[in-house]
């Protein structure tokens, strides 16, 4: 099997202004993400808590995945994109 190399040619100047503003907008994507990935785990966790079930690892989770929710609620804070959490 060979493998071909497309050659990428500069980026006009242009496109530099669009580009410029999704690599803005990365890390507020990303916190979105990463919150609400974080709130299903805490919130499948959570019913283990209250049926009792939660074991230390469970719980060590628990606590990563708060942990993850405050961090990404702090960049979307500081982005002044809480809207984003739908009123998180």
């Amino acid at each position: 099997m060979t493998s071909t190399t497309v050659p990428t040619a500069p980026l006009p100047a242009a496109a530099l202004p669009a580009l410029a503003r999704l690599h803005a907008a990365f890390p507020v994507v990303q916190a979105v993400t990463v919150y609400e990935t974080a709130a299903v785990h805490a919130a499948q966790l959570a019913a283990l808590a209250e049926a009792d079930k939660l074991d230390d690892l469970d719980a060590d989770s628990l606590a990563h995945a708060e942990d993850l929710m405050a961090g990404a609620a702090a960049t979307l804070a500081s982005a002044g994109r809480l809207d984003l959490l739908g009123g998180a």
